[in-house]
């Protein structure tokens, strides 16, 4: 199936510091650079260099034909860009030395997505394609509910969550992929069983992954919640560990993985990604995580492990 991210492209001012900067502090960097990013982007880079067919729609301005220029170079299709007369969206990203990130985000040309762009876009694909959506773009319920009225297969990563995203109907969406900061902010809750709940209160069958970092991430799926381990590496920078993994689940379910595979190639692909600097230019490629993955599959199967939360296991289950 293909897969259409209809999503932003950014330049990242990354600033390299040894803490967040405070109120009313001025604080020197010790380095800066100019990155590629924007969480449409990264996801459509993750996707593509899993394996997926992969679309773009979104919008770029003044400056943005760098982000054209990688997207083309990557081998994602970019017919469904459009170039506008505006800013180039941009992310100002500090990173510790933790390699934690702190980012401010303005959206400039990613917000000119006119209702004829939507309508053109989406009539050029069927039934059983995906379209994988984040919150860094305007028209995003119009989005959702033509590509549900066409029976696109409808992900959303609601990043960055603002309380305006509780007005979408979610009957439309099929899959909700949230950081736990997200989780928290949609359903009000922090553990797993209540966010869950929630969630299945919105529509029955409603999917969704809730990612908790290096404590792992648990899939609902048919009132059943499973756990998967995260993949430990040493992070230098943890900007896109989120996008990789988005990009690498949704191209799993394109392709109709299992939900194991599809979400253990998403953590080991996040894990391999944050212990790399920049954004997209962090992603790895598929070749890269599959070897990981194999070699997990020879050690479970060696290990022969009959007991405890495995890998990737049922965690709770509703009857």
């Amino acid at each position: 199936m293909k897969v259409l991210v209809f999503g932003s492209l950014n330049l990242d001012f990354v600033y390299k510091v040894d803490h967040f900067v405070q109120g009313g502090e001025t604080l020197s960097a010790s380095s800066v650079e100019t990155n590629i990013g924007g969480k449409g982007l990264n996801q459509a880079i993750a996707a593509k260099r899993a394996g997926a067919d992969v679309y773009f729609a979104g919008v770029i301005g003044q400056g943005g034909e760098i982000l054209k220029d990688f997207l083309d170079n990557e081998g994602v299709n970019t017919s469904f860009l459009k170039k506008v007369n505006a800013r180039q969206g941009n992310a100002i990203i500090q990173v510790n030395k933790n390699g934690e990130n702190c980012i401010l985000l303005d959206s400039g040309s990613n917000f000119s997505i006119s209702e004829e762009m939507i309508s053109e876009t989406l009539a050029q694909f069927n039934a059983g394609d995906f379209v994988l959506l984040q919150n860094e773009i305007n028209g995003l319920d119009r989005i959702i509910t033509t590509a549900h009225e066409k029976g696109l297969v409808v992900v959303l990563n609601p990043s960055p969550f603002e309380k305006e995203l509780m007005n979408i109907d979610f009957t439309k969406i099929d899959w909700i992929i949230l950081n736990e900061t997200e989780a928290r902010m949609f359903t009000g809750e922090t553990e797993i069983s209540k966010i869950c709940e929630y969630i299945r209160t919105y529509r029955n069958n409603l999917n969704a992954v809730i990612t908790f970092g290096s404590e792992g991430a648990y899939l609902y799926s048919d009132n059943e919640i499973r756990f998967q381990k995260a993949y430990k590496t040493e992070a230098v920078d943890t900007t896109g560990a989120g996008d990789t993994f988005t990009g690498y689940f949704a191209a799993g379910l394109a392709s109709n993985r299992e939900f194991a595979e599809c979400m253990e190639k998403g953590a080991i692909a996040a894990g391999i990604a944050v212990s790399r600097h920049g954004a997209a230019a962090s992603i790895p490629f598929e070749s890269e995580v599959s070897e990981v993955y194999e070699k997990n599959r020879k050690k479970e199967a060696s290990a022969n492990i009959k007991s405890g939360i495995l890998s990737y296991d049922i965690f709770w289950k509703k009857d």
